[in-house]
């Protein structure tokens, strides 16, 4: 059994010590490996704008994104990779809404302009290092 003393020094000690640990994997993270897993160094002008446009429009109000937003919509972290900039592009410029497996699409009949710049951010996405995520579904799942 610990002493009143014995118990402060050890709680102090784990205190700083844990401190330590966790300020340097914090370090470690925001310096080194958030920058290199997301290619920060590739947002462009067109990447910029093209969030702006997400959330100018609300996008997060139907679809989720790096796992985060609403699960109304599908995710559309790998949507690049998944759908091509041909595919997203007809549906963010389409001046009529439509509605994929019963759920309505706005249409919000997007420039050409804009629907590159929504392109390039999807792209910048795409290309992000998230270890594994999202996950591939599998495809032998019956319906």
């Amino acid at each position: 059994m610990l002493s009143k003393k014995q118990a402060k020094v050890f709680f102090l000690g784990g205190t700083i010590f844990f401190s330590l640990i966790f300020l340097g994997l914090s370090y470690e993270s925001v310096t080194k490996s958030i920058p290199k897993k997301t290619h920060a160094d590739q947002i462009t002008d067109a990447v910029r704008r093209g969030r702006e446009i997400w959330d100018k429009n609300n996008c997060m109000g139907c679809h989720t994104i790096l796992g985060e937003g609403a699960y109304y919509a599908p995710e559309l972290t790998r949507v690049y990779s998944r759908k091509g900039e041909t595919y997203i592009k007809t549906v963010l410029m389409s001046k009529t809404p439509w509605a994929p497996r019963g759920r309505k699409m706005v249409a919000y009949g997007m420039t050409e302009e804009e629907a590159n710049d929504v392109v390039a951010f999807f792209k910048w996405v795409n290309e992000m290092d998230l270890n594994g995520f999202p996950p591939e579904p599998d495809k032998n799942l019956q319906p």
